[in-house]
Order: structure tokens, then sequence, then C-alpha cells
């Protein structure tokens, strides 16, 4: 599970909207090799009005009505965070008309610079029960990607600074 407040890469299934259900009327847009769909949406229960964010979407089938895609999420300035699952749906709007249903399937955070962030998995270890207690490292607290988190985290020189002393 991953709060969104930065950048995050999805990766699911799209549900292009018709005509008649208020789609495109143009009907699916068509990928091109040099640039990505873009777009707004957001995650219910919010809304265009309360937490639109930006969507980027590539590798989908074109003229499919429904097909894979990959993309990035974006959210807007000033716009609260939202979790962002495995299983949940984001609306691609045009403007604030709904186009598009993404059902999201992966979710990776996004460095500053682009790159995915990939967790670290510990393998599992058997035990046995002769076996002495093994050492375990202190859990860390569940990632969060914000701006906050990491200037709360980053190391900075002033940090290896000598405390001052009052003068004498």
């Amino acid at each position: 599970m991953v709060m969104m407040t930065g950048s995050l890469a999805v990766r699911g299934t799209v549900l292009w909207l018709t005509p008649q259900q208020g789609g495109r009327v143009s009907g699916p847009p068509e990928p091109d090799y040099d640039y990505d769909y873009t777009a707004t949406a957001y995650l219910p229960p919010r809304t265009p009005d309360d937490g639109q964010a930006g969507i980027a979407l590539r590798r989908f089938a074109p003229g499919a009505w429904r097909t894979p895609a990959e993309g990035i999420l974006v959210p807007a300035k000033g716009n609260r965070a939202q979790q962002v699952i495995p299983g949940c749906i984001v609306i691609i709007t045009e403007g604030v008309r709904p186009v598009g249903l993404l059902t999201v399937e992966e979710v990776h955070a996004l460095a500053p610079d682009g790159t995915p962030i990939v967790p670290v998995v510990e393998p599992v270890r058997e035990v046995f029960a002769d076996a002495p207690p093994a050492e375990v490292a202190p859990a860390e607290p569940p990632y969060r990607h914000s701006t906050a988190a990491s200037r709360w985290t980053s190391k900075h020189a002033s940090d290896d600074a000598p405390p001052q002393t009052a003068g004498v």
C-alpha cells in the first residue's frame, strides 16, 4: 500500500468509456511512439474538485476499449494524500468528464529522479526448535512517499557539526 503524496508508477487495465457512456467521442486514444497519453484523474471517493491528479499512460493497445497500460500518477498541488493500492480504481478525466477507468494492479513509488523505488524483501529463514533465537533488526516504519518524510530522513552536513557551546 502506498500513500500518494508524490509521483507513483502504476500498472493495470484501462477501460475506455464509450461515447454513449460519456467517454471520448473519437473512441480510445491512439498511443504514439514518442508521446504518452496525458490527462487528469482522481481516486474515488474524491472528486475532480478535491482530489485531482495528473496521469500519463503508455503501452496500451491502440483502439482497444479494454487494455493493459502503464502510467504515472502525479498529485495536484494542495491536494491531500490518497491511498493507491492494487485493486483501486482511478477515474481518468478530460477536464472533469470521465473518459476511462484504470484498475490498478501494481504500484511503485518513484524517486525524485523518476526511477522506481524498489522495496527490500528479506529472505525467508527456517527456524528450528533447538536453534538459538536470531537477533532481529529493529523494524523500520512503513514507507510513506512524501517530501516531508524525505526531509526528516535526509542527511545534511550540519548534522555532523559539533554542538555549539556558549561563549566565555
